[in-house]
């Protein structure tokens, strides 16, 4: 008996040994480091992207370009517009946890691996713009969760399989400009391109080939029925007629049922609401406004997160017990926009990377939008900058530092991994969130501008918040990665003196902006004065020293004396500071508007801008 109760304790502790470490092998090796590992063996990488991508590491979720899930698996893996080129290794297939492959704008070649297929949780995979040659695998309708599919410029050949029809969850299928045959499958993507085929559009039908959409749910006798649905209705009232007024319901209850049992969605239908409706797109979901509104308790003013230009977010609780961020838009109008609205939310939503905040989803009506998110039990940066647990700063300088390198790899990913990039244009400690880790998480995608790579600047009305705006932003309008870089920089000057930059007069009692005052002591060298008292002399003076030098080399007043994110994510892990620097003071740098720029105050270029700024905070954080 007690060897029979030993055997079953010795099964019991192996399935939970098996369990917490299914990941290793029996020799204790990382089966996603060995994929990863033969993935970057089969690359070119002449941009050093994944140096610090080790071999001997037992975890790859720091690596540059990897993304982990919470639990801790590969989640996301984004290697866009590199210059990569080699093969793909089929070891990708081993890496069953992905949900994104980025691997689009760069030189790879080979075939569409077969092994693909095995990534059941994916739902973005972009391989466009590379050399990839062959047929696509039938193996691709084994993604049942595929959102976002683009192949397009590449070298396929083939038919488009047939088992692509089967992934219901397609939002996007672009195959363009292959050399792909036909028929085609009755693909139910909103948005199918095949133009650019040969032998499936040819010179006569190029024009009719660029998009193909899905046929109407409805039978033509259905859309004439519905069509006329709104006349009959307003007649039936007008005389009253309750008897017309059933009818009218029954028939459209019974459309929409067709369409529920046609496409295996569940839709709902509120006769005392605009109509509600359910959709997922991939992993992000279309809320109803209703139940939004139920979440937030009707946007009870007790559940405000925060206040901003653009809108007020709430806490909210869905009915399944999940805990969100609800940020209503204000002032909009969503009459024949609403297609570029949802596209836009779609595109960001493909930005995921473990220190951005991922879009849940969006709500959408007549007169509304809300877009939601996981909600930050740490609030942001600003918010905890002055808070205390048991008589220390929450944010030691410990987590400083690392919430300085999370939000610098997080901007790294917009502007240079992201396809197209994206500029926040809104950086600052109120916008960096912290999860339940104080993980830098980047939040406030308001103000955000997609670009193409052939644009260098984007031109709109000036918004931000006034002492994070850089000086040419200021001046012209014009914004760029590096009005996003000296965002960051004066965010380093925040992590540094515990001081939010747009209260730093009123609080500390001194002229200027804290931009100003930090050169003055930084001539002077006396850095420590610049400290957040409450850190209690509780750093590293060469940290704060090598800090201090990155946030200047950030607040250039030139913007092309800036240095990229990138960069400054190598200066903060310690590579390449010095040499920055040294070339900064040895640059004979021409007087911006004519005066010295290290000299020329930034206080000045405030009150001389022509441009009408309030000094308030014009967006908030999520």
């Amino acid at each position: 008996m007690e060897r029979l109760i030993y055997l079953l304790s010795s099964l019991v502790f192996f399935m939970l040994v098996e369990g917490s470490y299914s990941i290793l092998s029996p020799s204790g090796v990382n089966y996603e480091v060995v994929a990863l590992i033969a993935i970057k063996s089969d690359l070119h990488d002449p941009y050093n992207v994944m140096e610090n991508w080790d071999a001997t590491s037992v975890d790859p979720c720091s690596w540059r370009m990897v993304t982990c899930s919470q639990d801790g698996y590969v989640s996301a893996l984004g290697l866009p517009s590199l210059s990569l080129s080699g093969t793909l290794s089929s070891r990708i297939g081993n890496l069953t946890n992905l949900q994104s492959v980025l691997l689009q704008n760069n030189n790879i070649t080979g075939p569409f691996l077969d092994v693909i297929g095995k990534l059941e949780k994916l739902q973005t995979l972009d391989l466009s713009n590379n050399k990839l040659f062959g047929e696509i695998p039938d193996s691709v309708g084994n993604l049942k969760n595929l959102n976002y599919l683009r192949l397009n410029n590449n070298s396929l050949r083939g038919l488009v399989p047939n088992s692509l029809a089967k992934v219901e969850s397609l939002t996007l299928v672009d195959l363009s400009f292959n050399n792909l045959s036909g028929p085609l499958p009755k693909i139910s993507a909103r948005t199918f391109k095949v133009v650019g085929n040969p032998l499936i559009c040819g010179p006569t039908s190029q024009n009719n080939c660029s998009v193909l959409y899905p046929e109407s749910p409805f039978p033509p006798d259905a859309v004439k029925e519905q069509s006329n649905l709104g006349a009959k209705r307003h007649v039936a009232i007008a005389f009253g007629t309750s008897f017309a007024t059933v009818i009218s319901i029954i028939i459209i209850v019974g459309l929409l049922s067709w369409w529920r049992c046609r496409h295996n969605q569940q839709i709902f239908f509120d006769v005392n609401e605009q109509y509600d409706r359910e959709v997922r797109l991939g992993h992000l979901r279309e809320y109803t406004f209703k139940e939004l509104r139920a979440a937030t308790s009707h946007f009870n003013s007790k559940n405000i997160l925060g206040k901003g230009g653009f809108g007020i977010v709430y806490k909210g609780k869905l009915h399944d017990g999940t805990v969100v961020a609800v940020k209503r838009l204000k002032d909009y109008s969503a009459v024949g926009v609403e297609m570029q609205f949802q596209t836009e939310v779609e595109l960001i939503s493909l930005a995921v990377h473990r220190n951005l905040l991922r879009i849940w989803g969006f709500c959408l009506t007549e007169n509304e939008r809300l877009l939601v998110y996981p909600y930050m039990p740490n609030g942001s940066v600003a918010s905890q900058l002055k808070e205390h647990f048991h008589g220390r700063p929450v944010l030691d300088w410990f987590r400083r530092k690392r919430i300085a390198l999370g939000t610098a790899r997080g901007l790294t990913y917009l502007h240079e991994q992201c396809d197209p990039k994206i500029i926040h244009r809104d950086v600052k400690a109120a916008n960096i969130l912290l999860d339940e880790d104080f993980e830098a998480v980047v939040g406030d995608f308001g103000l955000a501008k997609l670009l193409d790579h052939r644009d260098s600047h984007v031109t709109t009305a000036v918004r931000g918040t006034v002492g994070h705006i850089a000086p040419e932003y200021l001046s012209t309008g014009q914004s760029s990665e590096k009005t996003d870089v000296f965002g960051f920089g004066i965010l380093l000057l925040e992590l540094i003196t515990g001081l939010k930059a747009v209260d730093f007069g009123r609080v500390t009692n001194q002229k200027g902006v804290m931009l100003d005052w930090v050169k003055k002591l930084h001539q002077e060298g006396k850095p420590n004065l610049m400290v957040d008292k409450d850190l209690e002399n509780n750093f590293d003076r060469m940290e704060l020293h090598e800090m201090v030098q990155v946030a200047l080399l950030c607040t250039h007043f030139n913007p092309s004396h800036r240095p990229k994110m990138s960069e400054v994510l190598r200066m903060l892990e310690g590579d390449g500071l010095a040499e920055k620097w040294e070339q900064l003071q040895n640059f004979e740098t021409p007087r911006y508007r004519s005066s010295e720029c290290c000299s020329q105050r930034y206080s000045d270029f405030i009150e001389e801008s022509s441009l009408v700024v309030e000094a308030i905070e014009l967006s908030g954080p999520r």
